[in-house]
């Protein structure tokens, strides 16, 4: 089980507006209203790090960026808005898995803004110091050992034995507001799945276009795109089957709004019935 936008149960709107986003959105952002409307689209998440943890969740969607204009190169997750800093989210998540020493956690970062190499180096010398032993070098699947794998979606990563290239984890995103499309895409990008031989994220997430969010401005992504259709995602999971031919992660936004990861987690139930018919 995934979350998307992993870090965005708090964002900043007394922040300035991210590199990710427009100029005309910066200009207009110098409103404080519209930074509390960005805030109700920006946010996909309601639990933090440790309660996702807590709830199953297992890889999370990364996007970081530095403050321009800051002094200093420290680097802060970004929706839009910013988030907290990078430092305190994965000491957040060591701290979880110093209580929990045998599980996985994947870590995806694959969006980075207003970064040049020493702003990478800086953010790639943080991870390390959060999780030193626990970091997974990068081999064969089979020989995995249970730990963090980091996926890195930049050059820089062929300079560090633990950063996992970012091409060993597409994430194909079907980018529309109409669940029919999306569970359709979802379908397609499975078919195609097994030529990769890589790991492999379904993103069970509809993205709001700039006219859902004129219609809708003061609901929010939550109420206008999730609430409605969520269980119908859902539905869609649970008609799915793991392995090379099938699902690998799935990643869904306001994870606890249905019984999501639990859902996730129990079709590994029919990796295992496969190996019971077999032996």
């Amino acid at each position: 089980p995934g979350s998307h936008d992993s870090f965005s149960y708090w964002v900043d709107e007394k922040s300035p507006v991210g590199p990710d986003q427009a100029t005309a959105i910066k200009r207009l952002a110098r409103i404080s209203l519209v930074r509390r409307i960005m805030k109700k689209w920006s946010v996909t998440q309601n639990l933090t790090f440790k309660e996702q943890l807590e709830g199953g969740i297992r890889y999370f969607d990364l996007r970081v960026s530095s403050k321009p204009g800051e002094i200093g190169q420290e680097i802060y997750f970004i929706h839009g808005l910013f988030g907290i800093k990078v430092w305190d989210g994965l000491k957040e998540i060591n701290t979880f898995l110093e209580q929990h020493p045998k599980e996985v956690i994947f870590l995806d970062f694959n969006h980075f803004y207003a970064m040049d190499d020493g702003h990478h180096h800086f953010l790639i010398n943080r991870i390390h110091s959060a999780f030193e032993s626990k970091l997974c070098a990068v081999e064969c699947v089979e020989y995995v050992t249970l730990d963090v794998l980091i996926f890195y979606h930049h050059p820089l990563y062929e300079e560090y034995p633990f950063l996992w290239p970012g091409n060993k984890m597409p994430a194909p995103w079907a980018n529309t507001t109409n669940v029919h499309k999306l569970l359709q895409f979802l379908e397609t990008t499975l078919e195609e799945r097994s030529r990769y031989g890589t790991f492999h994220v379904s993103q069970a997430i509809l993205t709001p276009r700039v006219k859902t969010i004129a219609r809708h401005l003061v609901r929010g992504l939550k109420n206008t795109l999730v609430h409605r259709n969520l269980p119908m995602i859902l539905n869609w999971v649970k008609e799915q089957k793991p392995g090379v031919m099938g699902v690998n992660i799935i990643t869904s936004d306001f994870v606890e709004l249905v019984d999501f990861a639990a859902t996730v987690i129990a079709l590994n139930d029919l990796l295992l019935e496969e190996d019971e018919s077999t032996s």
